[in-house]
């Protein structure tokens, strides 16, 4: 399977999703609770059916959040899978501070090959793949994806890597919304060592972009995710150059798993 094939209808895909999104949140909307007490909107609902009407014709099996859960017995057959976050920062959403995004990745053998992470408000759109490259490019409202080729697509983009700045001290990204006292200890470790150390805060998979883009040097997550909420950004920043790492021994993050929550994990662009 040639995954670069791949990487046009899943933009398409993400940036449909994304206007979806965007005519909810530009309106007043409901909130339900899940069964975990997570939020949900009528914007993962649509985001979900849109995302799934693009994959399914190129008959890859797909696990969503919004998806209806499928037994490990029959996901572990699969070669590849797509694991897709129909709307990752659900909470942002609703507090209307924009930064949500829609993730969509393609996963083979436990590994992410190809990721699109799109984020509405922002009209920022990152891909990458392996042996391919990571990308970044600011959407035009006029832009038309479905009569562009990828080609075209990267020709309106930036490579992305994960060189920081030389003017910025070291920096550290951490969720908005799920702060917890073993990030704040980390924190305060990385201050003993640097001295001036910034931390950023942000919402959704833009954590993992911002190390990706080089805008921070570490994203500690030390504190529950799901797959979905992973999948996509792993590949960007392992694209640009990060590594995605268990903080326990030091091993790779695997998707597909029996049991779909993350370890606790870093994305460290080397000066972890």
């Amino acid at each position: 399977m040639d995954i670069k094939n791949l990487i046009l209808p899943a933009i398409v895909a993400a940036v449909d999703a994304g206007a979806a999104i965007l005519e909810v949140y530009n309106q007043d909307f409901d909130v339900e609770e899940k069964k975990d007490k997570s939020p949900l909107t009528l914007a993962d609902i649509r985001s979900h059916e849109i995302i799934t009407s693009h994959l399914t014709p190129h008959d890859i099996p797909l696990l969503s959040e919004e998806g209806k859960s499928i037994d490990y017995h029959v996901r572990k057959q699969w070669d590849y899978l797509w694991i897709v976050d129909p709307l990752d920062g659900t909470k942002e959403f609703v507090k209307k501070n924009d930064e949500f995004t829609v993730n969509i990745a393609l996963v083979k053998e436990n590994t992410p090959v190809m990721g699109v992470i799109y984020v509405p408000v922002l009209r920022q759109l990152y891909f990458a793949a392996r042996d391919f490259g990571a990308y970044l490019m600011t959407v035009d409202s006029d832009f038309d994806f479905k009569d562009s080729s990828l080609s075209h697509i990267v020709s309106k983009s930036l490579p992305i890597d994960t060189s920081p700045k030389p003017t910025r001290p070291y920096t550290i990204v951490g969720s908005r919304s799920h702060a917890t006292k073993e990030l704040e200890a980390y924190v305060a470790q990385k201050r003993v060592e640097h001295g001036t150390v910034d931390f950023i805060s942000a919402g959704s998979s833009l954590k993992l972009c911002r190390v990706a883009e080089g805008s921070a040097d570490v994203y500690p997550r030390l504190g529950p995710t799901m797959e979905w909420d992973t999948a996509a950004g792993h590949i960007i920043a392992e694209c640009a150059g990060a590594s995605v790492f268990r903080a326990d021994n030091g091993e790779p993050l695997l998707y597909n798993k029996e049991n779909l929550l993350n370890p606790w994990f870093f994305v460290s662009n080397g000066k972890h």
